[in-house]
């Protein structure tokens, strides 16, 4: 329920912005105008904002799949409402903690701009990796699903080894630093679930 709401947010600034209703410019995350101008809100508003219709509707499917899991796991291990309000502070936090490696790098530079909920996508799909860490993920139109484990240290490495490479106009530190948030977040408040992900792969120490 919690995820569909996040959803129906998120869809509906984007809209507004690709409409020209609201000012997506505005909302934005821009480095410089964080740093310089103190404008904070940035660093969780650009997660309304979306490139196109692609970006939001790639980032709202992966969410609406693999937040479920999140949120019903975080409420069998925290409590119903408990485990709700941890399920959108992990969200909500992952947008500006993904993004705190770029303020510090690209602080002076006022033309880097980010747009959209990746960071904190990032962070929920690793979250429910934590959880089900043998669960099969979708990887592009390869039609063979890839389990967590080995899906989780793959897209580290890519996204660590885009970042370096710099050459396109994908946040891949936000995706890198939103994933290894999304396994730390849920231990920090119990770190028992570390075992339970050793048993789900059949580890016992």
């Amino acid at each position: 329920m919690v995820t569909l709401i996040i959803i129906l947010i998120t869809a509906g600034v984007s809209i507004l912005c690709f409409n020209g209703t609201l000012d997506g410019n505005a909302l934005k995350f821009n480095a410089y105008d964080i740093w310089h101008r103190k404008q904070w809100h940035r660093m969780l508003s650009y997660g309304l904002v979306h490139g196109g219709w692609g970006h939001l509707f790639f980032n709202m499917l992966t969410l609406y799949f693999f937040g479920t899991v999140v949120e019903r796991y975080f409420q069998a291990a925290f409590g119903h409402t408990p485990g709700i309000v941890l399920y959108v502070v992990l969200y909500v936090s992952a947008l500006a903690v993904s993004t705190i490696g770029d303020l510090v790098k690209y602080k002076d530079n006022y033309g880097y701009n980010a747009v959209g909920a990746s960071g904190a996508v990032s962070a929920v799909l690793f979250a429910s990796i934590l959880f089900e860490p043998k669960m099969g993920i979708y990887i592009y139109l390869i039609p063979i699903p890839v389990p967590g484990y080995i899906f989780a240290p793959l897209y580290l490495l890519y996204c660590w080894y885009m970042a370096k490479r710099n050459m396109d106009n994908i946040g891949h530190t936000a995706h890198f630093w939103g994933a290894v948030y999304g396994l730390v977040f849920p231990l920090l408040f119990r770190p028992d679930i570390f075992w339970h992900f050793l048993s789900q792969l059949g580890i016992t120490i």
